[in-house]
């Protein structure tokens, strides 16, 4: 049976037509999975016509006569926007007729509606962001990167598992070794929220394969596949990235350009700027998944561009073929017992 994703196609701020677009490249590369386009069809319908796709088998769509804005309350948009595309979409997905919703629209809706309308996996007390990070040698997996800001030691442990799954399906990796994100890697080191859940994760050795604590400045070399915090510490780290790339990329674009001398030495240097491009592949990863829901929730950045959006479906479309959500349930359910007789002890010692 082919994977099935429900689109909001109309959540955006670059509004419907570049994410029929990014549908239209994600059919192009033949995948066996089908989508489900949910969003007003007097706008949709003729997207799909103009890209070509609307009368792909692969392809139907589903009428939400509503759009939940990005400055609404989670709240105020679950009561009042019921017939939404985001909310339809993820009732697609409780109800069986989709196994991930993929939307660009307001994340804290998307977190809220998707934790309420499809509740966690057994054994899981709350979802993680998990986001996929460029790093030196190889990509890597942060999680939390928002979901949960103000965690207990369990939820890390949670997260570990999660992000471990997620970096078998999407990076290929057989056995991540996890990090815990922390100021020093010496004993003693950290919060109490960090040194409780270092105790659990050492605890679950054998399960997992826990490297230990990992500070800030070895995130991106490459010493960890997986690496795990806090919510509220992830979303501050990757938004502090993002800012961080914004301002070296403009400041590089006006010193390569500021003689025509340098201009020449940018086209010289023009393979070099290619090979960088593909080390740091934004659009191939471009959305973050809601991990350790009864279902798959892809949150793709609220600007995304057809391409990055096509990278959000197929992060859907891996997690769904390669049964990611099965194998999370599967080790959660291994490590609980364990876990059961060892929590007490791990954090009182």
């Amino acid at each position: 049976m082919n994977a099935v994703i429900a689109v909001d196609v109309m959540g955006s701020d670059s509004g419907p037509a570049a994410l029929v677009e990014g549908l239209k490249f994600a059919l192009d590369r033949r995948a066996p999975v089908e989508y489900i386009a949910v969003g007003d069809e007097d706008v949709v319908e003729p997207l799909l016509k103009k890209f070509g796709i609307f009368k792909d088998p692969r392809v139907s769509m589903f009428h939400a006569s509503e759009v939940v804005s990005m400055d609404e309350k989670p709240m105020q948009a679950l009561k009042h926007k019921k017939d939404s595309s985001m909310i339809r979409a993820l009732e697609l997905v409780k109800l069986g007729k989709a196994q991930a919703v993929v939307s660009c629209g307001n994340t804290g809706v998307l977190m809220t509606a998707g934790t309420i309308k499809l509740r966690t996996l057994e054994g899981i007390e709350r979802p993680a962001l998990g986001s996929i990070m460029p790093g030196r040698d190889r990509n890597f997996v942060m999680i939390d990167v928002g979901a949960n800001p103000d965690p207990k030691p369990q939820n890390l442990l949670d997260n570990a598992v999660l992000g471990a799954n997620y970096a078998r399906a999407i990076l290929g990796m057989e056995d991540p070794k996890i990090g815990l994100l922390c100021n020093g890697t010496e004993e003693g080191k950290g919060n109490s929220l960090v040194q409780g859940a270092h105790k659990l994760l050492k605890a679950a050795e054998g399960t997992i394969n826990y490297a230990g604590r990992i500070e800030g400045f070895d995130v991106f070399e490459g010493d960890c596949d997986v690496v795990v915090c806090d919510g509220f510490t992830g979303n501050l780290l990757l938004k502090t990235l993002e800012g961080a790339t914004k301002m070296f990329k403009g400041i590089l674009k006006e010193e390569l350009t500021r003689t025509f001398i340098r201009k020449i030495g940018i086209w010289l240097a023009r393979k070099a700027f290619y090979d960088f491009k593909e080390r740091i592949p934004v659009e191939k990863f471009s959305g973050a998944p809601l991990l350790g829901l009864n279902g798959l929730v892809i949150k793709a950045h609220g600007s995304s561009e057809a391409r990055q959006f096509e990278g959000a479906l197929g992060i859907a479309a891996r997690c769904i073929t390669e049964q990611m959500n099965r194998k999370i349930a599967e080790d959660i359910a291994r490590i609980s017992p364990f876990i059961a007789q060892t929590k007490a002890q791990a954090l009182e010692g």
